[in-house]
Protein backbone atom coordinates (compact mmCIF):
# COMPACT_ATOMS: atom_id res chain seq x y z
CA UNK A 1 0.00 0.00 0.00
CA UNK A 2 2.96 2.39 0.71
CA UNK A 3 4.25 2.09 -2.44
CA UNK A 4 1.38 2.59 -4.33
CA UNK A 5 0.72 6.09 -2.07
CA UNK A 6 4.74 6.94 -3.30
CA UNK A 7 4.00 5.43 -6.87
CA UNK A 8 0.60 8.56 -6.79
CA UNK A 9 2.80 10.86 -5.24
CA UNK A 10 5.41 10.58 -8.01
CA UNK A 11 3.16 10.80 -10.55
CA UNK A 12 1.14 13.76 -9.26
CA UNK A 13 4.18 15.96 -9.17
CA UNK A 14 4.24 18.73 -12.00
CA UNK A 15 7.63 17.85 -13.34
CA UNK A 16 7.10 14.10 -14.07
CA UNK A 17 3.65 15.21 -15.89
CA UNK A 18 5.93 18.05 -17.30
CA UNK A 19 8.30 15.42 -18.96
CA UNK A 20 5.71 12.86 -20.03
CA UNK A 21 4.16 15.81 -22.07
CA UNK A 22 7.04 16.62 -23.42
CA UNK A 23 8.00 13.31 -24.76
CA UNK A 24 4.79 12.43 -26.04
CA UNK A 25 5.47 16.07 -28.26
CA UNK A 26 8.85 15.78 -29.11
CA UNK A 27 8.12 12.63 -30.11
CA UNK A 28 5.59 14.04 -32.50
CA UNK A 29 7.76 16.76 -33.47
CA UNK A 30 10.69 14.26 -34.40
CA UNK A 31 7.85 12.75 -37.11
CA UNK A 32 7.32 15.95 -38.42
CA UNK A 33 10.81 16.86 -39.02
CA UNK A 34 12.27 13.72 -40.14
CA UNK A 35 8.94 14.51 -42.59
CA UNK A 36 10.29 17.90 -43.46
CA UNK A 37 14.09 16.69 -44.11
CA UNK A 38 13.32 14.19 -46.03
CA UNK A 39 10.20 14.83 -47.95
CA UNK A 40 10.71 18.72 -48.69
CA UNK A 41 14.44 20.30 -47.80
CA UNK A 42 16.32 17.39 -49.37
CA UNK A 43 14.72 16.47 -52.74
CA UNK A 44 15.47 19.71 -53.67
CA UNK A 45 19.20 19.82 -52.31
CA UNK A 46 19.36 16.30 -54.24
CA UNK A 47 17.54 18.27 -57.35
CA UNK A 48 20.47 21.00 -57.09
CA UNK A 49 23.17 18.37 -56.72
CA UNK A 50 22.09 16.25 -60.27
CA UNK A 51 19.93 13.86 -58.74
CA UNK A 52 21.84 12.72 -55.94
CA UNK A 53 19.70 11.20 -53.26
CA UNK A 54 21.53 11.47 -49.95
CA UNK A 55 20.00 8.44 -48.29
CA UNK A 56 21.57 6.64 -50.31
CA UNK A 57 25.10 7.28 -50.15
CA UNK A 58 27.33 5.32 -49.12
CA UNK A 59 30.85 4.10 -49.05
CA UNK A 60 31.35 0.10 -49.25
CA UNK A 61 34.49 -1.05 -47.36
CA UNK A 62 34.95 -3.99 -48.97
CA UNK A 63 36.37 -2.19 -52.04
CA UNK A 64 33.32 -3.96 -54.01
CA UNK A 65 30.84 -1.49 -56.11
CA UNK A 66 26.67 -1.64 -55.58
CA UNK A 67 24.52 -0.42 -57.45
CA UNK A 68 22.34 1.18 -53.52
CA UNK A 69 22.52 1.18 -50.10
CA UNK A 70 20.31 -1.94 -50.01
CA UNK A 71 21.94 -4.09 -52.58
CA UNK A 72 25.43 -3.33 -50.91
CA UNK A 73 23.10 -3.94 -47.28
CA UNK A 74 21.47 -7.47 -49.25
CA UNK A 75 25.15 -8.49 -50.04
CA UNK A 76 26.06 -8.31 -46.06
CA UNK A 77 28.55 -5.83 -47.47
CA UNK A 78 30.31 -3.48 -44.20
CA UNK A 79 29.48 0.14 -45.27
CA UNK A 80 29.90 3.62 -44.30
CA UNK A 81 26.47 5.25 -44.99
CA UNK A 82 27.57 8.94 -44.70
CA UNK A 83 24.61 10.03 -46.55
CA UNK A 84 21.93 9.21 -43.90
CA UNK A 85 24.01 10.81 -41.29
CA UNK A 86 23.95 13.91 -43.26
CA UNK A 87 20.42 13.43 -43.23
CA UNK A 88 20.50 12.85 -39.65
CA UNK A 89 23.01 16.03 -38.95
CA UNK A 90 20.45 18.53 -41.05
CA UNK A 91 17.32 17.17 -39.62
CA UNK A 92 19.44 17.64 -35.87
CA UNK A 93 19.83 21.13 -37.49
CA UNK A 94 16.60 21.73 -38.08
CA UNK A 95 15.55 20.56 -34.70
CA UNK A 96 17.87 22.71 -32.77
CA UNK A 97 16.71 25.78 -34.51
CA UNK A 98 13.39 24.94 -33.44
CA UNK A 99 13.69 24.28 -30.06
CA UNK A 100 15.84 27.71 -30.02
CA UNK A 101 13.18 29.68 -31.37
CA UNK A 102 10.67 28.18 -29.28
CA UNK A 103 12.51 28.56 -25.97
CA UNK A 104 12.87 32.53 -27.18
CA UNK A 105 9.68 33.22 -27.72
CA UNK A 106 8.69 31.48 -24.63
CA UNK A 107 11.56 33.16 -22.45
CA UNK A 108 10.22 36.66 -24.11
CA UNK A 109 6.60 35.85 -23.14
CA UNK A 110 7.64 34.72 -19.45
CA UNK A 111 9.49 37.65 -18.95
CA UNK A 112 8.22 40.69 -17.08
CA UNK A 113 6.81 44.01 -18.80
CA UNK A 114 9.98 46.09 -18.02
CA UNK A 115 8.98 48.72 -15.65
CA UNK A 116 9.46 52.27 -16.96
CA UNK A 117 12.50 53.95 -15.06
CA UNK A 118 11.55 56.69 -12.57
CA UNK A 119 13.36 59.72 -11.83
CA UNK A 120 14.92 59.80 -9.07
CA UNK A 121 13.49 62.17 -6.80
CA UNK A 122 14.74 65.47 -5.55
CA UNK A 123 17.71 65.86 -3.07
CA UNK A 124 17.26 68.28 0.08
CA UNK A 125 19.80 70.46 -1.82
CA UNK A 126 17.92 70.37 -5.77
CA UNK A 127 14.71 71.45 -3.68
CA UNK A 128 16.47 74.08 -1.79
CA UNK A 129 17.66 75.40 -5.31
CA UNK A 130 14.17 75.16 -6.79
CA UNK A 131 12.87 77.49 -3.76
CA UNK A 132 15.21 79.82 -4.43
CA UNK A 133 14.74 80.18 -8.12
CA UNK A 134 10.66 80.36 -7.56
CA UNK A 135 11.14 83.29 -4.82
CA UNK A 136 13.82 85.21 -7.32
CA UNK A 137 11.34 84.94 -10.28
CA UNK A 138 8.75 86.61 -7.67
Amino acid sequence: MKIAQEFKDFISRGNVVDLAVGVIIGASFGKIVNSLVMDVIMPPIGAILKGVNFSNLFFSIDGKVYESLSKAKEAGAPVISYGIFLNTMIEFLIVAACVFALVKIVNQIKRPAEKPIEAPAPTKSELLLEEIRDALKK
